[in-house]
């Protein structure tokens, strides 16, 4: 699916390049023109000529004055025509303001046939028929005309762009996301870097699930600005160098507000589902979570060597958001976790699924335990060995 879009961004590319038009530099000034004979230098201004010496032609201007007699001839080349030489190339001043595109105008209701009619069927019974295919059919659509192109980036048709694995993330894909304005991002095990992450996020405003597992934690601190979206699910799962004082830097409220940004509250606040799978963090993390994450509903905390059956504790404990909101757990491979931590979801008036798969110290005994308890007011059924799940 990445050839396909980088192909059709590419084509894209080649058809809307068109020459740039010279204005004016004053009113009283003829726009600038490009020769293809002698007296093209590289698009300069074209010379005034005068007739002098029996209408011989001669360039009166563009000359330094070292090099030119009265006359018009060399000094050093007495008798010779001189060749005009070129120009000292101009100053370019950028622009001081702004330059914003204008607005994107409609798209089309109905497409342009050859004869000059439309199509009987319209745009958005199209946009039905493309919903039904694959991203990577989507780009070969693209490649029909530029209605279709057009009608293929409809921002519905990507709500999910997944680009695991992928080897090199270039600045065609890049455009390609932002042009497609997806809602889930999944760029795990990716190379991505620190400032094409930022870029993304900049223009991403309605983002909201971000998958980064297997990534670096440099590139990941992209989130740690006031640009960052109001994410719903946040992967981190195997962050190489996420620990303790990176969460904290990433829950933290951004000290990069701009003049008279108000809200300095922490930008993962909204986060439901998160996945911390495979980090060296330690219940200072959890603290963290518990204060800045009200609403965080799925919490994956697998293979983390440090979560115990304290951390458990502090999650369930009296007057934490996380005992009441927390739906979901996965401690499998959390070799620390015992019998003891059963105890504790008691308390979760929410829970549905606890996962403790391969956790060592837990038996199949205490979760039967668990079970029986329970089926006073809720019933559990054990789905795995050691995966309880809450039954409807």
């Amino acid at each position: 699916m990445l050839c396909e879009i980088q192909k059709t961004e590419d084509c894209l590319a080649n058809e809307n390049r068109q020459p740039l038009k010279v204005e004016p530099e004053s009113e009283n000034e003829e726009p600038k023109r490009s020769f293809r004979n002698g007296s093209d230098l590289g698009g300069e201004r074209p010379h005034l000529w005068t007739k002098e010496m029996n209408g011989t032609p001669w360039e009166l201007r563009h000359f330094y004055p070292s090099q030119i007699t009265p006359l018009g001839f060399n000094r050093s080349s007495p008798g010779t025509r001189p060749l005009p030489p070129r120009s000292p190339p101009k100053c370019v001043q950028m622009e001081r303001h702004v330059i914003r595109p204008p607005p994107i105008s409609p798209p089309p209701d109905r497409l342009p046939l050859v004869d000059g009619k439309t199509h009987a069927v319209q745009r958005e019974v199209w946009m039905k028929i493309f919903g039904h295919v694959t991203h990577k059919e989507l780009c070969i659509c693209m490649r029909v005309c530029k209605t279709w192109n057009r009608w293929c980036c409809d921002k519905r048709l990507w709500t999910i762009i997944v680009l695991n694995r992928c080897k090199s993330i270039t600045p065609l894909m890049l455009s390609g996301i932002i042009r497609r304005q997806p809602l889930s991002l999944d760029l795990s095990w990716t190379n991505i870097s620190k400032k094409q992450l930022s870029w993304l996020i900049n223009r991403l405003p309605g983002l909201r699930v971000l998958l980064l597992s297997g990534c670096s934690w440099v590139a990941v601190s992209a989130l740690c600005t006031s640009s960052c979206p109001l994410l719903r699910t946040l992967d981190v799962q195997w962050v190489e160098g996420l620990k303790d004082a990176q969460m904290r830097d990433l829950l933290s409220p951004p000290t990069d507000n701009r003049p008279g940004q108000l809200d300095n509250r922490c930008k993962l606040r909204n986060v439901v589902d998160l996945r911390l799978a495979g980090l060296d963090i330690t219940d200072a993390s959890l603290r963290l979570i518990i204060r800045h994450m009200p609403v965080l509903s799925q919490l994956d905390l697998s293979y983390c060597n440090h979560v115990n059956d304290q951390s458990v504790n502090l999650l369930t404990a009296a007057g934490t958001t996380t005992r009441d909101s927390l739906t979901e757990i996965n401690l499998s491979v959390c070799n620390r976790v015992t019998d003891h931590s059963l105890t504790f979801f008691k308390r979760c008036g929410s829970i549905c699924h606890i996962d403790l798969r391969y956790c060592k110290q837990v038996t199949k005994t205490a979760c039967e335990q668990f079970i029986a308890e329970m089926s006073v007011s809720v019933q559990f059924g054990l789905k795995e060995d050691k995966l309880l799940q809450k039954l409807c």
